[in-house]
């Protein structure tokens, strides 16, 4: 009978942490956000011609907005109406902040306790292990974006005023603020050149400077925010942090190098600029890079290296619990530090006189194999199924799974097959790695009842 009721019992448990599974609940709810965007988008009034674009189109629309990647199948000014505009943005902080946090703010708003429920599905979506300080970082997270954000929209608003107006500086002030802070990368200054993106801005330091300032603090991470504010009150940086702001200013740096030495003579690209925008298109090209997806150079046109640079921004991306996709900036130098490690003979990883712990080297190792392996094999099914060949294929691959959104002018080339395949890579970039980061931070191992006997095999 003692037996029975603990099988009883194990059952029911299991079942129930099932339920309860945090990481289930974050990707079922972004599933569900995703397929109500779509539906709103499929109405005649989403489209500016009164004419449903289809459910298809309107699904990939919302899943590159909520998994705030960025790439498109129409200009999104010509396509959609104000009401399309404003759901797409909706889409884009919902998806950039998480679900959570709008859940938490009406809450708040309520004076509502969470429960642990609650609270652990915050710590899932935030990217941290404590549920104890989870509250108060939401508190954080909330304050600290919208404040982010409508410091970013009112420089802009004053900088478009003079020449477009009340209406339309507030409108694209607004957007663009929203879109740069959470990586998505969604424009609306088809008015000015459909398709374009920020083309029209290659001369415009205070456009360029301004997105890409939102960029890189909504690619930094919710939990560096917190560290750098406490600076301010006497303590001192975790290692975490410091490699995130060590490696987010060496790809800035080393990605502004690349690409104006691969760009600089090219004609289609930097070669007719000044020096001055030469440099400070390379930069933006840098920043953008790195998940944002808004493009002032025209990416189709970029050389090879050029391309090849853009490429290894993108897969590296931004930080963890951050606005930004791509297999993150900590776990990239995470695999350099173990490369750099084992070529010396030395078996632990150490940085900053501490020891990195041998499972998350194995971690690290498993995203970015993932990530490789999966923009591989999307290149070639893109080159095999589209008109396109396998660098822009790679391209377009990479650019879906780290959630950034530049094209080298695939994405309307695409077949169906490759499209669907595009939308599967937007949520998995967002939502998949996700919740397998956080099954790592939350340390819900297999464990496993036996082992086999070793061998021994020969490597290199």
């Amino acid at each position: 009978m003692e037996k029975l009721t603990a099988s009883l019992v194990k059952l029911v448990a299991g079942k129930r942490s099932r339920r309860l599974s945090a990481t289930r609940i974050v990707a079922a709810a972004f599933l569900g956000i995703i397929l109500l965007g779509a539906t709103l988008l499929t109405l005649p009034v989403s489209s500016r011609d009164g004419i449903s674009c289809g459910f298809f189109s309107a699904l990939f629309t919302a899943t590159s907005a909520t998994c705030v990647t960025g790439l498109v199948l129409f200009d999104t000014f010509t396509q959609w109406s104000g009401f399309g505009q404003g759901v797409i943005i909706c889409l884009i902080q919902i998806g950039g902040l998480g679900f959570m946090s709008v859940a938490t703010l009406v809450i708040f708003m309520m004076r509502r306790k969470l429960g642990l429920k609650q609270r652990l599905v915050m710590a899932q979506a935030l990217s941290v292990n404590d549920m104890g300080d989870v509250v108060r970082l939401q508190k954080w997270v909330l304050v600290g974006s919208l404040t982010v954000e409508a410091l970013g929209a009112l420089i802009l608003t004053v900088h478009f005023l003079p020449e477009f107006g009340w209406a339309t500086a507030l409108k694209w002030a607004v957007f663009h603020s929203i879109s740069a802070f959470c990586n998505a990368g969604f424009d609306i200054f088809g008015s000015l050149s459909p398709g374009g993106s920020l083309a029209p801005f290659q001369s415009d330091p205070v456009v360029l400077l301004t997105l890409s300032a939102l960029i890189v603090t909504g690619g930094l991470g919710f939990l560096v925010w917190q560290e750098l504010a406490q600076v301010f009150r006497g303590r001192k940086l975790s290692v975490y942090a410091k490699l995130v702001l060590l490696m987010t200013g060496a790809l800035l740096l080393l990605g502004t190098v690349g690409v104006a030495l691969a760009e600089w003579d090219n004609q289609a690209t930097l070669g007719g600029m000044s020096t001055g925008d030469k440099l400070l298109n390379s930069f933006f090209q840098s920043a953008t890079a790195r998940t944002a997806g808004f493009a002032a150079l025209d990416q189709a046109c970029l050389t090879d290296t050029g391309k090849a640079v853009t490429m290894v921004l993108m897969i590296i991306g931004g930080s963890s619990g951050s606005t930004a996709g791509g297999i993150k900036t900590v776990t990239m130098l995470v695999l350099l530090l173990f490369f750099w490690s084992r070529a010396r003979g030395r078996r632990n990883v150490c940085v900053f006189r501490r020891t990195i712990p041998p499972q998350q080297v194995m971690d690290a190792m498993t995203i970015a194999g993932m990530m490789v392996g999966s923009a591989v094999f999307g290149g070639i099914f893109i080159s095999a199924t589209s008109p396109v060949g396998f660098t822009d294929g790679l391209f377009e691959s990479i650019s879906a799974l780290a959630t950034v959104g530049l094209t080298a002018g695939a994405t309307t080339k695409l077949s169906v097959a490759a499209q669907m395949l595009m939308i599967v890579y937007m949520y998995f970039g967002r939502v998949g790695i996700l919740t397998i980061s956080l099954g790592f931070l939350m340390g819900d191992k297999v464990q496993e009842r036996y082992e086999y006997a070793r061998t021994d095999l020969l490597i290199g």
